[in-house]
């Protein structure tokens, strides 16, 4: 009797075991499907991401062209636009996106929007009416060249840097015409400067070294927090 009452005690203590080796297996897998990173958005997944690949496309564009067609100031213009490039990445590692994603040209592909429900069929005299064409019109507080208001806060999230080119205080973009002048404030120092644009460039607003002197704070060649207004 002695006998089989030990065997049925070290039964039950095996039993035990098992069940806290397949509990503790379990909890395992439950923490670690809950510690998995989520998977980075694309840009056709997010705006946001859209904004970042297309920002980053048109960086890098930017520093090809200079290496097919350097001149005298190429390499200063690389060397800012690799810091941009930096912090763009930066900004994607921190939005959740792919880094890395670029949409060259900014030809990225737009999220998909839902289809539209097909309109009910219209009464005779609305139906001959003519059909016209939607006005285009840029996103509000973030208007391009010719859709900006004096006034108006423009290229809302771009980080500013230098071309580095000489002469009077001025900039370059690739969203205003020359002539258009802009107001560039630093948030970092809260210092401005207002500024003629007078040739093209890869981004919003470029500063010339005389205008980004005005407003840069020492050491630094990027402006991360800036306000840029349209002003004439």
């Amino acid at each position: 009797m002695s006998r089989r009452r030990t065997l049925g005690t070290k039964k039950k203590i095996a039993l035990l075991v098992s069940a806290a080796t397949v509990a503790g297996g379990g909890a395992f897998v439950m923490a670690s499907t809950s510690n998995a990173a989520p998977t980075p958005k694309s840009a056709s997944e997010s705006t946001v991401c859209l904004g970042l690949a297309t920002a980053l496309g048109n960086n890098q564009k930017f520093i090809a062209d200079q290496r097919a067609n350097p001149d005298a100031q190429s390499e200063a213009r690389i060397a800012n636009r690799e810091a941009v490039v930096a912090e763009i990445k930066r900004k994607q590692e921190a939005s959740g996106c792919v880094v890395g994603e670029s949409a060259q040209d900014s030809q990225a592909t737009q999220p998909a929007q839902p289809a539209q429900p097909s309109a009910p069929a219209a009464s005779a005299p609305a139906a001959s009416a003519p059909a016209s064409p939607p006005a285009a019109s840029a996103p509000a507080g973030n208007a391009g060249g010719g859709g900006a208001a004096a006034g108006q806060q423009v290229c809302n999230g771009s980080t500013v840097t230098l071309s580095g080119e000489g002469g009077a205080p001025a900039a370059s973009s690739n969203q205003f015409p020359a002539g258009t002048k802009l107001k560039v404030t630093n948030l970092d120092n809260n210092k401005s400067t207002t500024v003629e644009v007078t040739s093209v460039s890869g981004s919003c607003v470029l500063l010339n070294n005389a205008a980004f002197e005005q407003v840069r704070e020492p050491g630094k060649f990027l402006i991360r927090r800036a306000v840029i207004e349209k002003v004439g």
